[in-house]
């Protein structure tokens, strides 16, 4: 793998890493399958870290250009307000001025994730014990060569160095490849629980996972 190189972000990888995250939202294809536009998404998703996180961005760049990319925070519960006032000073905004494409297929996901909201289907983590988090992707061209493996030790590395106590992830049961990285590499099965928009999806239980890995 001494083609690849990892290193941390740079402002100059923003459409790289926007336009990987969007090809592989979908349970590693393209956001398209449930969102019917994907500026949407970066900007709800990938550009808040890409601008408020960026210090615990990490890239893989290959002669190619950018190939993968880690994104996180080492304290999640300040993270999740930052995003909340992002979205409303920012996504909403743009939405309500008509910048973004709203069809149906985004109708049927806010509502899908409005149910589940309502229903309290998210798996609490303790953030005391595991205050940072992350999530990576790899373009399908470069899958299965231990990219996301170096991604996240590179990661774990800063969050040693920074003393932080813990890190966790979310996926699902459907990440089957995924799943066994995260086991391989330490984490643990802190919870899982049905996700019922995605087992309808489907066509058969579909459970969130919640994995984590204590930094003590």
């Amino acid at each position: 793998m001494s083609d690849i190189y990892i290193r941390h972000y740079e402002k100059s990888d923003e459409t790289s890493v926007c336009a990987i995250s969007a090809d592989t939202a979908f349970f590693g294809e393209p956001v398209e399958a449930f969102l019917d536009d994907r500026k949407l998404y970066s900007d709800a998703f990938a550009r808040y870290y890409l601008i408020f996180e960026a210090p615990y961005a990490w890239v893989a760049e290959a002669s190619d250009g950018v190939v993968g990319f880690l994104l996180g925070c080492e304290n999640t519960a300040g993270q999740q307000e930052r995003w909340r006032s992002y979205i409303q000073r920012y996504v909403l905004r743009n939405a309500l001025l008509n910048r973004y494409k709203l069809g149906r297929r985004t109708a049927n996901y806010a509502r899908g994730m409005l149910n589940s909201t309502l229903r309290r289907e998210r798996i609490e983590v303790d953030l005391e014990q595991f205050p940072a988090h992350l999530q990576i992707d790899v373009r399908q061209d470069h899958r299965g060569k231990g990219i996301g493996k170096r991604l996240i030790g590179a990661y774990l590395d800063q969050l040693h160095y920074m003393h932080v106590t813990g890190v966790h992830l979310d996926t699902t049961s459907h990440n089957i490849v995924a799943c066994y990285l995260y086991e391989k590499l330490g984490f643990q099965l802190l919870g899982s629980r049905i996700n019922r928009y995605w087992s309808r999806w489907f066509g058969y239980q579909i459970d969130d996972r919640v994995y984590g890995m204590s930094l003590r």
